[in-house]
């Protein structure tokens, strides 16, 4: 609604995408920006950069699935066979070999030794180790809103479920590029890990630790090597994304506090696992990383205290899902822990990227403000969801608002910038999941699913090639799994028109907009000239008040307005609307928020007397 301004390793491959540009804002003003850089050259041009080591996934009964020493001698001995150096380099989570090749391999060279392995009974699958990116979209954006959570025509209708769930007691982790300390998130942020594990990439000094900082993922030109036409990688100077914390703010920003944004899940925890840095990713360190957050076990890595109910995967690289990556997902879910990936940004079908492609997940496209599909986004038969990315081309208030900060080769000070990409749609739909966990604990990782596609609603603007199930909807899903709406009159008489909501919901002091939902049936045509709408909220200060009635297709009517003259307890009266311009069938909600400090309350109840 309009009137809501809520406060609130190594194959590389083709990404849509790299770290997302922008103008960054700080918390306290305007501050100057780097220039924007363009970096979706860098995805293509690194698509062929030189294999450097393979996954070897071996079956159960082996002798190299068990023991790093026959994984070694097995690794020597094909090595010899093919004429090139192979040396076992570590087990991965998933009990697969990770096999260095010795350096750079030809693609000639490269197949002959992918079949030499392949050949082997004893090998259930073997794939590259492919490099992945930050799934976020170049921008050149200044400053945005977040009308991805509240607006009618495009937004995912987040408030509508802060009355049932705000991911308390759920916990996400963000695989991503680490976090950077910031005071709209720090609350929320529980301890990671990186496993990053080429010192390099890590750009920390050092590899795998305890330490999930990000320091930043700046590249210079050329850099990550030359592509297959001997052009560099990347093809220009490029600077920090801060990509995770942008991921995890729209996730769980802390809300209600005065400042900054509203994270979606904004009671859930956020743990940063580290594994995109300098010139991306790679498969392997990405397999143990959903391994570890989804609770199990990583050899040399301590035990997660923390096993995550949502995993977010805002990262992908071209080509389509690895049976390594897959055999991850596969044991994360089989945990208990819902996957969510991006689709990725090349405009193309998503069948042909990991993980987007990869069972099991819940792979996510990106829709505009309008409520299209983004130009840039992937889409096709594996995409179940659209949920808001943005499309900054025109105005950065079109992107997503969220945590960042401004330093762009080193750490700067926090601030907040719009973001476009699948990237940003992603966490949009593990938020949601967070406050599902919540709603509806038992339910699994399949059913979340569902229930998100189940109740998704129809996009509003147009999308080519398929954009699943639509238009993800928070509060349509999480009423549907903890029951619906309340009964529109617990005791219905035919004609009688009367609807009514009984459930009371609290009012945050100086908080965030909440809603109440009726929902409205068996009517015919438009709603009334006169609709009453009889309101009972407590409130021991009700001129902190503001009141708005939304109508099933997002228009707004005003009950109340901001008074401080209006020193009064409660709201208990009957306001009338000319609601005749809108269908009376549908989802009504009440809207309230407090926007003075010191004073609580809660909606008793509230009606429509058609």
């Amino acid at each position: 609604m309009n009137v809501r301004p809520v406060r609130i390793s190594l194959l590389a491959v083709t990404t849509g995408a790299l770290i997302a540009s922008s103008v960054a804002v700080s918390a306290a003003a305007p501050v100057p920006a780097p220039a924007p850089q363009s970096t979706s050259a860098v995805t293509s041009s690194v698509a062929d950069a030189p294999v450097e080591r393979l996954i070897v996934g071996y079956k159960s009964g082996a002798a190299e699935a068990k023991s790093n020493d026959a994984a070694t001698k097995d690794a020597k001995a094909k090595g010899k066979e093919t004429g090139e150096s192979l040396g076992f380099d570590r087990r991965l989570g998933t009990g697969a070999a990770l096999v260095d090749l010795g350096g750079e391999l030809k693609k000639g060279s490269l197949d002959q030794v992918i079949d030499t392995f392949r050949a082997d009974s004893e090998v259930a699958y073997v794939v590259p180790d492919r490099r992945m990116y930050a799934m976020a979209d170049p921008n050149d954006s200044d400053y945005g809103r977040q009308w991805d959570l509240f607006e009618a025509t495009a937004g995912m209708n987040v408030p509508g479920a802060w009355s049932k769930a705000t991911g308390e007691g759920v916990k996400v982790a963000v695989i991503d590029t680490g976090y950077v300390a910031h005071s709209d998130l720090a609350a929320n942020v529980v301890a990671g890990y990186d496993f990053i594990s080429d010192p390099f990439m890590a750009q920390d000094g050092g590899g795998r630790d305890s330490n999930a900082a990000d320091p930043g993922d700046w590249m210079n030109r050329g850099e990550c090597g030359t592509d297959s036409n001997g052009q560099p990688v990347p093809p220009q100077n490029t600077n920090n994304s801060w990509h995770g914390t942008h991921v995890a703010g729209t996730i769980a920003a802390v809300t209600g506090n005065g400042k900054g944004v509203a994270g979606i899940a904004y009671n859930a925890t956020v743990q940063p696992v580290r594994v995109l840095g300098k010139c991306g990713g790679t498969t392997a360190d990405i397999i143990d990383a959903i391994t570890w957050a989804s609770g199990g076990t990583v050899s040399g890595v301590p035990a997660n205290p923390n096993p995550a109910d949502v995993i977010n995967m805002s990262l992908g690289g071209g080509s389509a899902c690895d049976a390594g990556s897959q055999s991850a997902i596969n044991g994360a879910v089989n945990r208990g822990t819902t996957v969510v990936v991006a689709a990725g940004n090349n405009n193309a079908n998503a069948a042909g990227f990991n993980p987007a492609s990869c069972n099991n997940v819940i792979t996510v496209a990106a829709s505009d403000r309008e409520g299209n599909r983004a130009a840039y986004s992937n889409y096709g038969s594996v995409v179940e969801i659209t949920a808001p990315g943005g499309e900054t081309t025109a105005s950065a208030a079109n992107g997503i608002w969220s945590t960042l900060n401004t330093g762009t080769r080193s750490v700067g000070s926090e601030s907040y910038s719009a973001y476009q990409g699948t990237s940003m749609a992603a966490p949009h739909i593990a938020g949601l999941a967070a406050l599902m966990n919540e709603a509806k604990p038992e339910l699994t990782p399949a059913q979340i699913s569902t229930a998100i596609r189940e109740n998704a609603r129809t996009l509003p603007g147009s999308c080519s090639g398929g954009c699943g199930a639509g238009l993800a909807d928070a509060s349509a899903t999480i009423a549907a799994i903890t029951g619906g709406t309340p009964d529109p009159d617990p005791d219905p008489q035919p004609g009688d028109g009367v609807f009514t909501n009984s459930a009371n919901v609290n009012i945050p002091d100086y908080g965030a907009w909440i809603a109440s939902d009726i929902q409205v049936t068996g009517r015919s045509g438009n709603a009334p000239t006169q609709l009453k709408v009889p309101v009972d909220i407590k409130h021991t200060f009700r001129g902190d008040l503001v009141v708005v009635l939304e109508a099933p297709d997002g228009t707004d009517f005003t009950l109340k307005n901001l008074s401080q003259s209006d020193s009064t307890d409660n709201i208990t009266q009957t306001f009338t609307v000319d609601a005749s311009r809108v269908a009376a069938n549908g989802t009504w909600q009440l809207w309230v928020r407090d926007t003075y400090r010191n004073d609580t309350g809660y909606i008793d109840s509230w009606g429509l007397n058609f």
